[in-house]
């Protein structure tokens, strides 16, 4: 059983890789962290890499000691993070959500909102920390 992040280099994703790092470290289980894809200006459709998470892990007071990286290209997010939590038996899922207008508040955007009603398991859905921004 793991904990798994869906992460991107955003202020979502980091707040999501700060609260699955906790969930891992309290439940004493491996992290994996979903590296999805995103659109970088310079790079076109990419991922973070190894070296990139490893510097947001480092940034964190405690990281977890078991932390496993899985990264696709594939621009379906939601299908790739509902493949990551089958095959690492995910007891928890953590996805970051972007701040919006209060009348937007009422939508989660369609990825988060297809993972959280076909996950297997709980996910705890944070939102992006503007004092650590």
């Amino acid at each position: 059983m793991s904990v798994v992040v869906a992460y991107s280099p955003s202020e979502q994703g980091r707040a999501a890789l700060r609260a699955g790092a906790a969930q891992a470290r309290s439940r004493r289980a491996p992290l994996v962290v979903a590296s999805h894809s995103f659109i970088d200006s310079g790079k076109g459709r990419t991922t973070a890499d190894e070296d990139e998470l490893r510097a947001e892990l480092a940034a964190l007071d405690e990281a977890p000691a078991d932390v496993r990286l899985r990264a696709s290209a594939d621009p379906d997010v939601g299908a790739f993070l509902l493949q990551v939590i089958e095959a690492e038996q995910a007891e928890l899922l953590v996805i970051g959500l972007r701040g919006k207008s209060r009348i937007g508040k009422l939508h989660l955007g369609a990825t988060a909102r297809r993972v959280v009603l076909a996950s297997p398991c709980p996910v705890l859905a944070v939102k992006e920390d503007h004092a650590a921004a």
